[in-house]
């Protein structure tokens, strides 16, 4: 069975595959401070729960845009599953081309994502990852990565909002009935839902006008369902697009 892993700076995703199908899938909190044993204790406590064992775990492939874990990870897998991970990074075999004016800039989840959705869907493909930051990555019809747009995630926006403004309290990040919001609370969710709404729409709008062919908008990442239902260009949302494209290049590099 193959282990995927995806290190993000808010959740850690991981996806457990067998037989090319995914068999469970988790989210965990990032955390800087907890130790490999720590990360080990809780993804074998996952894992009992699906009635998986440390030894059934034969590969693992990991991305990072966390450099302090990623070493955190590789020594605690080889320590109690005795895997040697795919740790994908700048001249790991993606089977993408990346377009870029610095091809070491972009982070491996993004190219990971490309090599899924190219792989996935075909054709031109903007993918909307709605997390920590809002990234929007664009794959062209031949699966090369011409680069995209990277904007606060909204969760950042308001932090950032609630820090700088004394006045302003912490929100659920949910829709409000109306964009006239009738008190602060509702005044907000309006700002940040439909505001990120607003620049989601317009952004994939330009990099489409941009484009020789239509392409098909993909969204994911932890705010994904709740903006897909809020716009219809957004067409699809794939929740587990990294962890498709970690299995993906796995086997890209180690048959």
């Amino acid at each position: 069975m193959l282990l995927a892993i995806d290190i993000g700076n808010t959740n850690t995703s991981i996806g457990m595959f067998e037989d090319n199908q995914l068999k469970a899938s988790w989210n965990v909190a990032t955390d800087l401070h907890r130790t490999g044993d720590q990360y080990a204790a809780t993804l074998l406590k996952l894992l009992e729960h699906e009635g998986i064992s440390s030894e059934d775990v034969t590969k693992v492939a990991m991305c990072s845009v966390v450099p302090p874990l990623v070493g955190v990870f590789e020594q605690f897998l080889k320590r109690y599953f005795n895997v040697e991970p795919l740790l994908v990074e700048a001249g790991t075999k993606t089977g993408v081309r990346i377009r870029m004016d610095n091809p070491r800039e972009v982070g491996a989840d993004r190219i990971v994502n490309a090599a899924a959705a190219h792989h996935l869907y075909g054709g031109a493909v903007i993918i909307v990852d709605l997390g920590t930051a809002t990234t929007f990555d664009t794959v062209s019809a031949e699966g090369d990565y011409l680069g995209g747009a990277i904007a606060p995630g909204i969760d950042s926006a308001v932090e950032a909002l609630t820090e700088r403004a004394a006045m302003l309290p912490r929100i659920e990040l949910v829709r409000p009935a109306n964009a006239i919001g009738t008190n602060t609370v509702m005044a907000m969710q309006s700002g940040m839902i439909f505001g990120y709404i607003g620049m989601v729409e317009e952004i994939v709008r330009r990099i489409s006008a941009e484009l020789e062919e239509k392409p098909k908008v993909i969204a994911t990442g932890g705010y994904a369902e709740l903006m897909a239902g809020q716009t219809d260009i957004i067409e699809e949302v794939n929740i587990n697009l990294t962890l498709i494209g970690l299995k993906k290049v796995y086997f890209m590099n180690r048959a």
